[in-house]
């Protein structure tokens, strides 16, 4: 029952709809307390031969307005109770999303996509049935079972109650053994789906890769594996599952049984009437539910703390990023960094070392190197998808680290290399970051991302549906969205992470020109393979080995003839020999 101690932070914080559910619950169980003894009331006068009419009538009435009471209220309960429970899950998934959001990339490589999945829907379900349906299975069962003994004991016969209730005691002890049975078998099973899920997203997502290899028959059979292994788990589960209802429904029988050998042996003895009997039969009906409840609860309270361990374990990785900074003002885009050194955690080398550089506001820059160089590295400290030291990197004179992630992430836009495009309208991407943008302002930033005229050239025009992830466009098409996104967005830093490799140089340049006209006043920085795109760059740098080696004008490092001369001769060269084909 650790569980529901677990979770009195949400008891406490929706009291109110629990309190009504309880109510109603309690209005509900006294009730459903008055037909059986109404009933033994009329089977004794009929038995005497005093049953009349106007008695039976009014007998009647007074069971139908406990039908229509109970009725109602039970309404009410299940809208206050359920209410509750799933205001519960939309919290708890809106936690998990949340928490994610400012986890680093290194968080995503140890937690596999399927998992946090299954985390987040299977996990919560089982918690929000714990928030619902066992508490219902709680304090309704143990209310009704409680009432039903007390009516029993009280105004029946004591002794034929501890007669009928005796084989119950051995029905809990199996309860309690199966509960910790299930406990572990379902804590295992959804670790189980987690794997499946996780196979599930990779065969999709990489079935063109799959069909392209011939490796149909492989992906097939380890899909098969996990799918094999997740079914075993459910096995188990369901197999402890079963075990429930027959040892509820031989504990109801042996009841049964002895509860009328024993009313006819009282009757027999006249400690008893028939009337009584019949009253008693019907409340100890009553008691099937409190038994039922008692192994459901057990089943859903195993269910549910399995599941939230594996939630809490995922909400109790502290962000590598802290969000400490509470400075939530605009600040203009110009940027310093000064960074000694910096290394990725558990790595020796360094990634970054000795980075000096200003860049004004309005300025573009152009981030070159070869692979591997650090560049993405230079990017990622900068939107603080890593550590650094405070006053390693300002903006407009304020240390990133003293902005909310919040704040900072809306000074910085960015645009990657592979973008992410949602299962929606060409126009809806765009708008992503402002969707109430006007339609007129989203075909002017498609307009300067050299995309408009593509996009006309679609049956559905701007409310062409792109498929998942984009499929339906081409590499460039994706990323001019992308940049159309960000434009749209105008944010007063911009950064092209070789957000240009899939256009041509005349696109790209076309695009550069107008980019720099709608953003006078932006800073941008743009890194990139291909130099013919940093050609007008205000300033150039050239990172190698997380260095920079070079700096300045395009003009100026060409006479420098290092690394960035030699590497533009050999791409114009290079671009020669295409044009010449």
């Amino acid at each position: 029952m650790s569980v529901f101690l677990k979770l009195a932070w949400f008891f406490r914080q929706e009291w109110r709809r629990y309190g009504l559910a309880v109510l109603a619950l309690i209005g509900v169980g006294v009730a459903t307390m008055v037909p059986p003894w109404i009933i033994g009331q009329i089977v004794d006068a009929i038995a005497s031969g005093t049953l009349t009419k106007a008695l039976l009538q009014q007998q009647v009435m007074v069971i139908v307005l406990a039908a229509a009471f109970s009725y109602g209220l039970r309404v009410l309960w299940r809208i206050a109770l359920f209410g509750a429970s799933y205001t519960l899950a939309n919290q708890l998934r809106q936690n998990i999303y949340l928490h994610l959001t400012k986890q680093p990339p290194e968080f995503f490589d140890q937690l596999k996509t399927g998992d946090l999945m299954a985390r987040a829907t299977n996990d919560v379900q089982a918690i929000e049935m714990t928030a619902g349906e066992a508490v219902l299975a709680l304090f309704d069962g143990a209310f009704t079972g409680l009432l039903v003994l007390v009516m029993m004991t009280v105004f029946i016969s004591w002794p034929l109650t501890l007669v009928a209730l005796g084989p119950w005691p051995i029905v809990g002890f199996f309860m309690w053994r199966f509960g910790r049975q299930l406990h572990q078998s379902f804590k295992d099973a959804q670790a189980r789906f987690s794997d499946l899920n996780d196979g599930v997203q990779e065969s999709i997502s990489a079935l063109r890769l799959t069909r392209a290899m011939g490796r149909e028959n492989v992906e097939c059979a380890q899909f098969n594996e996990i799918a094999e292994q997740a079914n075993e788990a459910n096995q188990r589960v369901a197999k402890i599952d079963s075990k429930y209802d027959p040892t509820i429904q031989l504990g109801i029988g042996f009841s049964f049984f002895l509860s009328i050998a024993g009313g006819a042996y009282l009757i027999h003895h006249g400690e008893l009437t028939l009337g009584q009997l019949t009253s008693f039969t019907l409340y100890l009906g009553y008691m099937i539910w409190p038994m039922f409840a008692i192994g459901w609860l057990l089943n859903l309270v195993e269910r549910g703390s399995a599941a939230y361990e594996r939630i809490d374990q995922l909400l109790r990785i502290k962000p590598a990023i802290s969000d400490s900074g509470d400075n939530t003002q605009s600040q203009v885009p110009s940027l310093h960094f000064a960074i000694n050194s910096f290394s990725y955690p558990k790595s020796n080398s360094l990634a970054l070392e000795n980075i000096q550089l200003a860049v004004k506001a309005g300025e573009l820059i152009g981030i070159v190197g070869p692979v591997g160089a650090g560049k993405s590295t230079l990017l990622h400290v900068l939107m603080r998808m890593q550590n650094l030291p405070d006053q390693a990197i300002l903006i407009g004179g304020t240390a990133i680290n003293a902005l909310t992630l919040e704040n900072l992430r809306e000074h910085i836009s960015v645009v990657p290399q592979t973008p992410f495009l949602f299962s929606t309208s060409i126009a809806e991407n765009i708008a992503l970051a402002k969707p109430d943008a006007k339609q007129e302002e989203i075909e002017v930033v498609a307009k300067i991302a050299q995309v408009h005229e593509d996009i006309l050239g679609f049956p559905q025009g701007y409310q062409t549906q792109v498929g998942e992830r984009g499929v339906t466009l081409s590499g460039g098409q994706k990323q001019r969205l992308a940049i159309a996104r960000s434009l749209l967005l105008d944010a007063p830093i911009l950064v092209l992470d070789d957000a240009l490799s899939a256009v041509d140089v005349k696109t790209e340049q076309y695009i550069l020109q107008h980019l720099q006209q709608a953003r006078e006043g932006k800073t941008t920085l743009i890194v990139c393979h291909r130099l013919s795109a940093v050609e007008k760059a205000n300033n150039i740098i050239v990172i190698e080995q997380g260095q920079i080696i070079e700096r300045g004008l395009h003009a100026e490092l060409i006479a420098k003839r290092g690394w960035y001369a030699k590497t533009f001769d050999y791409q114009q060269l290079e671009h020669a020999v295409e044009e010449g084909r």
